[in-house]
């Protein structure tokens, strides 16, 4: 069993707010735009989810570590956060299936952990104060010295960061025997986003972000994907340009997350950075089809701008709303088969409710094939 430092580390936030906890994990800096998880499960699913790359995440739940680690329980090969605030960072684990304890983990993907911080007023400040970039130090203890680094560290608008944290070369997953195929653009996809796929008798070719039309359309899938990711979808009008050709030849589209804001900019609707994006597993959906509430596992800091999409109604077709601020989590393009969701129904972690979606993408590729 190893144990946490018991060295002090320093946490500075953009606006030179400055607060003192010990350090664990790897020795040294890190930077990123802060933001907080309110989930109180899942810890080691979050930290490999791509989605939150480039990110420094404050957990809420006050104990960090306590069932240990998994592989089984990854959401890509490797630890994706750029650092860790915790309140307790507890290497004593009481699971039979972890594979290693919290601090090994740090250690082996390191990444730099500040603990004993109080996370509860830091949530509240940076609630109150949106989203900043900060640093995070067990190496550098002079606060000047932080405040010069982190002000050379980009804003997280306008950052293309998909592409970083996308397969380099193409890789295919499930039975190539199953009776539908779907080319999978992978802007930062999750893995229980295939195994849904697979579950339901897809076989998925998962392509590099930048992949082109010409290239996803020699597969002959019989629906598109574009999945979840990190960074300003505004910043990647490459992936917009290749979704636009998809939909221009009616294929059956899903999108999740980051894919659901680049579907509503293909059809020319606007994103914009949120105050604070949404990250936790009981955000409250409500599917204006069948007027069933969800509750949802999300991860954003960007959403499609709701008054944009009822202006060009015409285009686009509200699905799902936010029951805590009214924000747009689903959408489907009129006269097209294609569709998208804010949130993850894969739900890794988080509840199950929103699973439905994967069968309505499978029923709606075979109506496209009948």
């Amino acid at each position: 069993m190893t144990k946490a430092d018991t060295n002090p580390a320093i946490l500075v936030l953009e606006d030179g707010t400055v607060f003192h906890g010990l350090a664990a994990g790897k020795k040294g800096t890190t930077t990123g735009e802060i933001c907080y998880n309110t989930g109180m499960t899942g810890y080691q699913e979050i930290f490999t989810d791509p989605s939150y790359f480039g990110q420094v995440m404050i957990t809420t739940n006050a104990h960090i570590g306590n069932y240990g680690t998994a592989d089984a329980d990854t959401e890509s090969n490797k630890m994706q956060i750029a650092g860790l605030v915790c309140k307790n960072f507890t290497t004593k684990f009481s699971r039979q299936m972890a594979d290693a304890d919290i601090q090994e983990y740090f250690e082996s993907n390191n990444i730099v952990v500040i603990h004993q911080i109080d996370t509860r007023s830091l949530v509240k400040y940076i609630r109150d104060k949106g989203a900043m970039n900060c640093i995070i130090s067990s190496e550098i203890l002079d606060i000047d010295e932080l405040k010069a680094k982190l002000a050379k560290v980009p804003s997280m608008e306008g950052l293309e960061l998909a592409s970083q944290v996308s397969t380099q070369t193409a890789y295919e997953f499930g039975n190539p025997d199953a009776e539908i195929k779907i080319a999978a653009l992978d802007f930062g996809i999750k893995q229980n986003i295939l195994r849904c796929m697979d579950e339901r008798g897809c076989y998925i070719k998962v392509f590099p972000a930048k992949t082109d039309f010409e290239t996803l359309k020699a597969f002959n899938p019989d629906g598109y994907f574009l999945s979840n990711g990190p960074g300003d979808p505004g910043a990647m009008d490459y992936a917009v340009d290749t979704i636009k050709k998809i939909l221009d030849i009616d294929a059956p589209v899903f999108g999740i997350c980051l894919g659901h804001q680049l579907l509503a900019r293909s059809v020319d609707i606007k994103t914009y950075k949120m105050h604070n994006g949404h990250r936790g597993i009981n955000h409250p959906v409500i599917n204006l089809t069948t007027k069933r509430s969800e509750i949802t596992s999300q991860n954003h800091g960007f959403g499609v701008d709701a008054d944009d999409i009822r202006n060009n109604a015409d285009k686009v077709e509200i699905t799902h709303v936010n029951l805590n601020d009214d924000t747009i989590e689903g959408i489907k393009v009129k006269g097209k088969p294609a569709m998208s969701v804010q949130y993850h129904p894969e739900s890794s972690p988080g509840p199950h409710d929103s699973r439905y979606l994967f069968d309505d993408f499978v029923n709606m590729i075979k109506q496209s094939k009948n």
